[in-house]
Order: structure tokens, then C-alpha cells, then sequence
């Protein structure tokens, strides 16, 4: 009953003073958005909601299959064709640089990035690049996809680059020698935790090394959602996840409004190097992503990862 309760009062907070998207006048027509994991969950919304703004929206996803189930979904629903699917798997570094240079190729602008994918409870392993495989795919993928597409959003400039992390940031813990799978506590979402941490203090170093430029960076939280992130858990942690979820959890529209209020929203134009919560309200993020020296190492240790040999 005590958890319940708990859970309830997360879920009353979470609502409160959200912003609504469909109150929103903006318009994308002319404009160009990746969404990375657009095929199902908060990446599918947020994807939804540019394509029904006008937008050209390339839907970024590891799966054809499930890919093109979401491509057909969203012109569907929002009525707007110009909806394209590409193929990328974050956890691979060369997955990243192929996505990204047949992005250079084909388009011309690039004004919203969306670094949506992501996933807890991946299994212990290794890529083929040597990283931890949750790091590779939820900050390490992200990072290199991000870097490798800067110019073409400074071109296109005023851009917003939008990084869905997580509450669970807070819980998380800095150490360099986890990116390679040493040092690594397997229990429940604590990898997620330390990932998620790594999201947010990439992203204000990023903000602020792109001062001047014209492109934003943010990071968000999108509530405690009932969304596929939980997918690599057992059966039974799922199935309880999914009873309360029903309950307590926001849906996956839910899920996606602050991801989309920092990527149109007037009020947040200009705004960088900031975190904003579930119910689009700016807070201060863990004490780790403030201090220089950790962003500085942060952003110099993903560089010499990515770098091409």
C-alpha cells in the first residue's frame, strides 16, 4: 500500500503544470528532424508530433521490420509523407558513421537532433569497438552520431539538439573505466543510472563548447513511462512493471511532451546547457554534470572512443 501511495504521488507530480503540445502554434514546414529509436514508444510521439508540425522527419532505427511499421504509421496518422526511414544501431560505431554520412549526403539542413534511444538492463558484453554495450548504446552511439552531424546543424543554425536521459541520473556514478566494462555493478538498472548520468554532463559541456553557434543542446526527463526501455528485464520484473505502469505510468505520448517542448517550443529558444524534467519545468541536474573538470574529461574521453583510426 505504502509503495502505491508512493507511486501515486509520482505519478499527481508528474502531471502538474505540464505543457500541451497541441496548444502549441509552432510550425516545422521547411525544417529537417532526426529522431533516434522513432519507431516505438516516446521516439514514435515525438516523431508524430514533428511530421504533424510539417516537418521532414527521418525516423532513425535499428530495426527495418519495426521501422517501417512506424513510417507507415506516422504518414499515416499526421498526413505528411515526407516521413523517411534510416537504418542505424547505436551501440555500433560503425553503424553511426555509415547513418551519418548518408545523412551529409542526402540532406541539405538538419535543425532538430533528437538522441532518444536507448535501453536498460542490456546484458553484460562487449562491443566490437570495446565498449560496454549499454554505454556504446545510450551515450557512446549518441555522442558520435552528435559530433558527426554538428556542422551540418551550426549550417543550419538556429538548430536544437535534444538528449532524453532520466531521473535515474541521480543515481548514477562517474567513472571513465566503466565505458570499457570495468568496475561494473550488473544489478537492475544501475548501468542505465550511470549512462544516463554521462547523457546529461556530455550534454552541458556540449551546450557550452557550442556558445555562439546558434545551436541549443538540452537534456531531458520523460517521467516514469510505460514504454519497451525495460525490454532486456525478466518476465516477471516485466510483468510487474507493466501492472503498475498501468496504473501510475505515463503513456508514451505522455512521455514524449518534454523531449518535444524542448525541440519547438518558443520558450525554449535559446536556452542550453540546461535539464528539464518531466513536466517541462528547467531543475538543477546531479552536482556532477556542474563541475568543469568532470565535463571537460567527459567530452575529451568520448572524443579519443570515437575517434577514427
Amino acid at each position: 500500500m505504502a509503495c502505491a501511495l508512493v507511486l501515486a504521488a509520482v505519478c499527481r507530480a508528474q502531471r502538474r503544470g505540464w505543457w500541451d503540445p497541441s496548444a502549441c502554434p509552432v510550425q516545422l514546414n521547411g525544417k529537417t528532424a532526426i529522431v533516434t529509436g522513432a519507431n516505438t514508444g516516446i521516439g514514435k510521439f515525438i516523431a508524430l508530433d514533428f511530421a504533424c508540425r510539417g516537418a521532414r522527419v527521418i525516423l532513425a532505427c535499428r530495426s527495418e521490420t519495426r521501422g517501417t511499421e512506424a513510417l507507415k504509421e506516422i504518414r499515416q496518422r499526421s498526413g505528411n509523407q515526407n516521413v523517411h526511414l534510416r537504418i542505424i544501431d547505436t551501440s555500433s560505431l560503425e553503424s553511426v558513421r555509415r547513418f551519418a554520412d548518408q545523412i551529409l549526403e542526402e540532406e541539405k539542413e538538419l535543425h532538430i537532433l533528437v538522441n532518444n534511444a536507448g535501453a536498460s538492463g542490456l546484458p553484460k558484453g562487449i562491443t566490437a569497438d570495446g565498449l560496454e554495450v549499454s554505454f556504446a548504446t545510450n551515450h557512446i552511439g549518441p555522442f558520435l552520431l552528435t559530433k558527426l552531424l554538428l556542422d551540418l546543424l551550426k549550417k543550419s543554425a538556429p538548430a536544437r539538439i535534444v538528449n532524453v536521459s532520466s531521473a535515474n541520473h541521480r543515481r548514477g556514478k562517474v567513472d571513465f573505466s566503466h565505458f570499457r566494462g570495468e568496475n561494473l555493478t550488473y544489478m537492475m538498472d544501475t548501468v542505465y543510472n550511470h549512462t544516463k548520468l554521462h547523457n546529461v554532463i556530455w550534454t552541458n559541456e556540449l551546450a557550452h563548447r557550442l556558445q555562439g553557434t546558434g545551436v541549443t543542446a538540452n537534456s531531458v526527463h520523460p517521467g516514469v513511462v510505460m514504454t519497451e526501455v525495460m525490454r532486456h528485464y525478466n518476465c516477471i520484473f516485466r510483468s510487474l512493471f507493466n501492472i503498475v505502469g498501468i496504473f501510475f505510468f505515463k503513456s508514451a505520448k505522455e512521455g514524449a511532451v518534454s523531449t518535444i517542448y524542448c525541440a519547438v517550443a518558443e520558450e525554449t529558444e535559446g536556452i542550453t546547457g540546461k535539464y528539464f524534467d518531466s513536466d517541462c519545468s528547467l531543475v538543477l541536474p546531479a552536482p556532477e554534470t556542474q563541475d568543469q573538470a568532470i565535463k571537460t574529461k567527459e567530452f575529451e574521453y568520448c572524443e579519443r572512443l570515437t575517434a577514427k583510426l
